[in-house]
């Protein structure tokens, strides 16, 4: 057997403020699929898949409840300072200022929240996972 990533789905209440702060971090529109009640906005990264889709629920006024289980998505970008610099315009502000995950010096993260609350990482530059032992909770 062999399986594909294909996209992710997240429910949102604003289409036009969601694409607009996913196009701030490089998102292109792709496409539209409507239905009775709902409809889908496809974004992709430029050279890549339709990757995200948001999931529009006609007349959904109240915010959705994102759970305990949803963390984030994360994205690397290749200057993670100009991004912040330019989100900063727009009011979008880091939970906290960019770190060094887990003491790699040599990278940093930071996490910001789209218009509903779900979080993203953003990752200043490309990194490999890192493939170390198991955390001692598991041993």
């Amino acid at each position: 057997m062999s399986a594909t990533y294909v996209h992710t789905c997240i429910r949102v209440r604003d289409i036009d403020r969601s694409v607009d702060f996913y196009g701030k971090l490089g998102f292109e529109h792709r496409g539209r699929l409507n239905f009775d009640s709902a409809y889908n906005v496809y974004l992709g990264l430029p050279g890549g898949g339709d990757v995200l889709e948001l999931t529009v629920n006609v007349d959904r006024d109240e915010p959705y409840d994102l759970g305990e289980g949803y963390n984030h998505m994360a994205l690397v970008v290749d200057d993670l300072d100009a991004l912040l610099s330019s989100l900063a315009q727009d009011g979008i502000e880091p939970e906290k200022p960019p770190y060094p995950p887990g003491g790699r010096e040599e990278y940093r993260i930071c996490f910001v929240a789209d218009p509903d609350g779900y979080r993203i990482e953003l990752i200043d530059h490309a990194f490999p996972t890192p493939q170390d032992p198991p955390h001692p909770s598991t041993t």
